[in-house]
């Protein structure tokens, strides 16, 4: 892999970011990533006729024009001949987009390369495209076991509540959290602090999981400008933000632990299952390229689908011990001022599902804090951040910002 530059293999720079604010507006996702892909371009000083590529994270349910997402920002900013790519991984897909376009930065195929997802939400919870596909387990998992994303939400908190004794009361500490980080995001969805007592009077949408502690879906868009280090230096700051590691790795057989869509197990009968589950070996993968550990961070933006996902992923990114998670938020080591925030830019709950475009806003994030500017939400002396998320059949998705 080609040198980064300071003898760090593999960094990239981040030369500019930016978003569409999230919400419910009605429009296309094209314009939603336009706007974002402008507001990076204006951040990054670059005009878009200097971008040599553009990588576009898929919107399948965007028709014809959302699976080749990459063309289809191009023209809308205007042809001008960069290369292209799209990619699709689900709620992975921000990161893999940005593992292409560090790829191509990497190879020598392109100096400064454009990436950009955004999403039009459908209203309510997500569902199945019309059509019968009985090969395709998120099909399967709709209409043979009608397990919406709630429920595997529900039965994710069962699990913990089980295993690790943690309480709805646990879980309602989340939201609290996040509302209260993400009523200071002018880019957020939902601006308004809970209580809770107020998740606790929500409606039960899948027990032991209230409204308030799922997140909705959402309209958004995301950018990001990324560049060689050598190019960075000739147009913008000595020291920019850099991505060290991105981690888009999948399961390793056998896999115990049910993650969503499927709705079974690997076997184990045979094989002893491995060290860790999918999810502590995506955020494993990124401590290992980037040369560091849990130890090390300052921060991270983590994919809270549920108030209890959040807990899990403080235990799957090495921040606590199994079953340590509830500890950690009741001692606030993950709130603002705290050892280790998570979701400083209030996460999911303040910010809503727009599945292309949220692994773009988590490096957004990042990278407004390694910058010292993410103002009233700031982590004091931030330098190194993690993003962690997942998406459907197995993609994994990490990505460690160092300033």
């Amino acid at each position: 892999m080609a040198d980064g530059g300071d003898g760090v293999t593999g960094d990239v720079a981040v030369l500019g970011v930016g978003m569409h604010p999230w919400g419910k507006w009605g429009r296309s996702f094209v314009e939603y990533g336009v706007a974002a892909a402008r507001a990076a371009l204006k951040d990054a000083g670059i005009d878009w006729r200097d971008i040599d590529s553009i990588v576009g994270a898929d919107t399948v349910r965007g028709g014809y024009p959302g699976y080749v997402a990459g063309a289809t920002f191009a023209k809308a900013l205007g042809w001008q001949g960069a290369r292209v790519a799209s990619v699709y991984a689900a709620c992975a897909s921000g990161a893999q987009a940005l593992c292409t376009a560090r790829a191509q930065i990497l190879s020598g195929l392109a100096e400064v390369v454009l990436v950009v997802g955004a999403d039009a939400a459908p209203k309510g919870f997500f569902r199945p495209a019309g059509g019968d596909r009985p090969d395709d387990p998120d099909w399967l998992r709709f209409r043979v076991l009608g397990a919406t994303n709630p429920t595997y939400f529900g039965l994710y908190a069962r699990r913990r509540m089980a295993l690790y004794g943690d309480t709805p009361e646990d879980f309602a500490q989340v939201k609290v959290k996040n509302a209260t980080l993400g009523a200071l995001n002018p880019k957020a969805r939902y601006r308004k602090r809970v209580t809770a007592e107020e998740v606790a009077a929500s409606a039960v949408v899948a027990d032991p999981l209230r409204l308030l502690d799922i997140c909705a879906t959402s309209d958004g868009g995301a950018a990001v400008v990324l560049a060689g280090m050598d190019f960075a230096r000739r147009h913008g700051p000595s020291e920019p933000v850099r991505i060290r590691a991105v981690s888009t790795v999948t399961p390793r057989y056998p896999n115990t632990v049910l993650d969503l869509p499927d709705i079974a197990t690997d076997s184990a009968v045979a094989v002893e299952p491995p060290a860790g589950t999918f999810r502590s070996s995506i955020a494993q993968a990124a401590y290992e390229e980037a040369g560091i550990g849990p130890e090390d961070l300052s921060f991270a933006e983590v994919y809270d689908l549920s108030t209890a996902l959040e807990l899990q992923w403080y235990e799957d990114l090495g921040l606590c011990g199994e079953g340590e998670a509830a500890k950690l938020l009741r001692e606030g080591v993950t709130a603002l001022g705290g050892r280790i925030p998570v979701n400083v830019s209030g996460g999911l709950a303040s910010f809503g599902e727009a599945v292309p475009a949220q692994a773009i806003a988590q490096v957004c994030e990042l990278t407004w804090q390694l910058r010292g500017g993410a103002g009233d939400r700031q982590v004091a002396g931030a330098r190194v951040g993690i993003t962690a998320n997942q998406g459907l059949f197995g993609h994994g998705s990490s990505v460690v910002a160092v300033r």
